[in-house]
């Protein structure tokens, strides 16, 4: 089974890609914490969206399954961009530009991976195979 990513960059570059997921991850977190308090009054979509930014959020802030988790977070921003979902009295995307941030974030840890400094990277980074030498048997 092939990996579905190129390759997982390490040193700046991984970095980089961490400090990425990280800033989106807590995002989403901190965005799905602001609707619990309120839990008692939320419909089902909210309760939806609260679960798919704890889902989202705790997968990149990790680095598993980095471009299924972009993707859901992607498809949160666009359904509070387009107000599917109900926006909670604590919000922090009160604006289109933010929203349009999460957007472009989330997408660009879809397109990008994980990085090395990732779970994906331990379980599904590359593999160091050795292969023997043929033994070479003596003629009879």
């Amino acid at each position: 089974m092939r990996s579905p990513y190129s390759t997982f960059p390490g040193r700046w570059q991984g970095l980089g890609l961490l400090l990425l997921r990280s800033a989106l991850g807590v995002t989403l977190l901190v965005q799905a914490a602001s609707c619990l308090p309120d839990s008692q009054s939320l419909a089902v979509r909210a309760w939806a969206r609260c679960l798919l930014e704890l889902a989202s959020g705790a997968s990149l802030l990790i680095g598993f399954l980095t471009p299924a988790a972009g993707i859901i977070a992607v498809l949160v921003g666009v359904g509070i961009g387009f107000s599917w979902f109900p926006v909670p009295a604590l919000v922090f995307f009160n604006s289109h530009l933010l929203t349009l941030d999460l957007i472009i974030m989330a997408m660009t840890c879809a397109f990008l991976g994980p990085g090395a400094f990732s779970l994906d990277a331990r379980l599904f980074g590359r593999r160091k195979v050795i292969i023997p030498r043929p033994s070479r048997l003596p003629k009879a």
